[in-house]
Formats: C-alpha cells, structure tokens, sequence
C-alpha cells in the first residue's frame, strides 16, 4: 500500500505494510514536520527534531531488492521505513517511485529546515568490517577447497565450487557494495541506497 501524491501544495506521504497483518504504516510530509501513524501509535516530529537519517539496502527473501531508511529522533525514538510491501502471503510488492521520491522530499525539506541529522549510508563500520572479514575468511576456505578439488582430479567438484562461488559473489556482492558505510549531505543522497 503506497500513496505518493500531493493532498494540496505541501503534503507528501507514503504507506507500506511492514507485516502481512497489522495497519498500514503511514507518513506523511507536511508543513509542520514528518507525520506518522504506525500500529495504533502516531506523532509527528518536526524536520529539525530527526537527529539521524541512515539509508540501506536490506533483501530478504521474498524481495530481493529492497530499501531501508531508519530515522532517529532527538528524544530516543526511531522509525524505519522500507521500500515493500506486503500484499499476500507470498508477495511483497516493491513500490520504488513512492519510497524515493518520498525519502528524497524528506531530505530536501530537512534541508529547508535547517536540519542538522547525522545522515549515513550503509551498514554501521564495525558491522561491515565484521562482514569482510567474514568474507574474507570464506574466500580462503573456498580457495583451499578448489585448489584440493584440483589436485586430487575432482573436476565436477571444481566445477561446483566455482559456480557457487559465482552465485553468492553476484548475490552478496551487491549487497556489500551498496552498504559500505559512508556520510552524506542532504543534497548527494546515496543513488545506490534509493530504488
């Protein structure tokens, strides 16, 4: 469930289904500041009260290409708003245009406002470091079974190897490569963080 229209000169909004049951989660842009209405609760924080904005490329299984922005409030609180929807029990639907041209409003009219969040990109650096390193661990395992599969004559077994190699370096690759951690300013929001 998305909506991505003007409801008069300066209202942006956008809704998705975090879970397959439960509300809607709304926002919308307004004026006055971000307004949200999430599982019976809502608020609204002015755009000079969201202390951080970060931005990440988050799939999962039932949809590969999916997107995250976690907003943090002055106060302690946070939101997270991603790119998908549920419909039915085996699909989620993405709704690319109504996720970027919202995140991409949000930005400008915290910029307007004279916002000072903390915008960040990707995962935090010790998660991703944990990544490559982990990465870089299994790049060896997987190096020292193909060089074994080699010398003992296994050649469908090399062959195996490399074909799984390739698959999870296209599937993990992108996600590493769109989430390494960076800082930005509200006017160069990430491309690769956006659908």
């Amino acid at each position: 469930m998305q909506v991505s229209e003007a409801q008069g000169p300066s209202v942006t909004s956008y809704a998705y289904k975090a879970s397959l049951i439960g509300s809607a989660h709304r926002f919308e842009l307004t004026d006055e500041g971000l307004s949200w209405h999430i599982a019976g609760r809502s608020g609204l924080w002015r755009y000079d009260e969201i202390s951080a904005i970060r931005l990440s490329f988050r799939p999962v299984s039932m949809q590969q290409h999916r997107f995250r922005a976690d907003l943090s409030h002055t106060k302690g609180g946070r939101i997270a708003i991603l790119s998908t929807s549920w419909q039915t029990a085996a699909l989620m639907a993405p709704q690319d245009n109504g996720f970027r041209a919202f995140i991409l409003e949000l930005h400008a009219r915290m910029a307007q406002a004279g916002s000072r969040a903390e915008l960040t990109a990707g995962l935090g650096r010790k998660t991703y470091a944990g990544v490559l390193a982990f990465l870089a661990v299994l790049t060896v395992a997987m190096a020292g079974l193909l060089i074994r599969a080699l010398l003992i004559g296994e050649f469908a077994g090399a062959l195996f190897i490399i074909g799984f190699a390739a698959l999870f370096a296209w599937q993990v690759g992108g996600f590493v490569r769109r989430n390494q951690p960076q800082s930005y300013g509200f006017d160069r929001v990430p491309k690769a963080l956006l659908p």
